[in-house]
């Protein structure tokens, strides 16, 4: 096997891995505020080992990177919570779709945040993104489980775009691993006090499910992502990783056997045709 036929197996079980994530909303009979706090506590320990023999210094030098990152583990936190609140109430399919319209919101954020030139392509693109997301919503009633997961799982989507656009200017001045670690450890610290405030009780086997969750679905997952962009381009990796919702519905009819709805397929096929289309010609 060549090194990049190795980095491409690399980067397409990562994404397996996070689109295995979201089947934990429905495996953990848990509120969703304590998934995250569970998946943050133990994928937190298994990046910091995974620092520790590297030999990789723990160290943020400056005050404003450690409070930027505190802010980043706060949206993290935020993200998290909305994707597996979506998941809980509505299905994976419908959490995973509507998450995916982050380029939606990162098409009008870039160029606030950037000063680059917002191009009709990408408000075209916007558009077809919306109307997918308005597809997979049955109608505008909250009394619609469907209609409130997708509203919740919008919101996740508007969080990682937030996320995603800050750690890309985080990220030239420290090396991801790191930032992952820092993001997750500090993600756990906002959650915890709001743990203290809902009812909730941890078996055994929620535990169990909680460390795969941390261990295998966010560390190794980011560790996979990371080292497979040694030799995997930008542009392929980003290609790949929009399968994540293909992969997390599968995964989904394979283990709950749950089954989107035509419409909610109708909508997915919009958003991910769209998204993959606009890569290709940002390329």
């Amino acid at each position: 096997m060549t090194p990049f036929h190795k980095s491409l197996w690399q980067l397409n079980i990562a994404v397996v891995l996070f689109g295995f994530a979201g089947l934990f909303g429905k495996f953990l009979v848990l509120p969703a505020l304590i998934i995250v706090l569970g998946r943050t506590v133990f994928g937190a320990l298994a990046l910091w080992g995974t620092l520790r023999l590297r030999r990789q210094s723990l160290r943020i030098a400056t005050l404003r990177g450690r409070a930027m990152l505190l802010a980043l583990g706060a949206i993290l936190a935020i993200h998290w919570f909305t994707f597996f609140h979506s998941i809980q109430i509505s299905t994976v399919a419908v959490g995973l779709l509507t998450y995916s319209t982050f380029p939606l919101f990162v098409t009008f954020l870039e160029p606030w945040l950037f000063g680059e030139k917002l191009r009709g392509i990408d408000v075209l693109t916007a558009l077809f993104v919306l109307g997918g997301l308005v597809l997979i919503i049955p109608d505008f009633d909250f009394g619609n489980n469907i209609t409130r997961g997708a509203f919740w799982g919008t919101l996740s989507g508007l969080s990682f775009a937030f996320l995603a656009m800050l750690n890309r200017k985080f990220v030239q001045s420290h090396p991801p691993l790191l930032m992952a670690f820092y993001q997750n450890g500090f993600a756990a610290l906002v959650l915890l006090p709001f743990a203290f405030l809902i009812p909730w009780h941890l078996g055994e086997r929620d535990l169990l499910l909680l460390i795969v969750l941390g261990v295998f679905c966010t560390a190794l997952s980011h560790a996979l992502y990371i080292s497979s962009l040694r030799r995997v381009r930008t542009q392929l990796a980003s290609i790949i990783s929009s399968l994540e919702p293909v992969y997390g519905i599968a995964l989904a009819f394979l283990f709950l056997q749950e089954i989107p709805s035509l419409r909610t397929l109708a909508g997915g096929t919009v958003i991910l045709g769209t998204t993959l289309i606009a890569l290709r010609y940002r390329a």
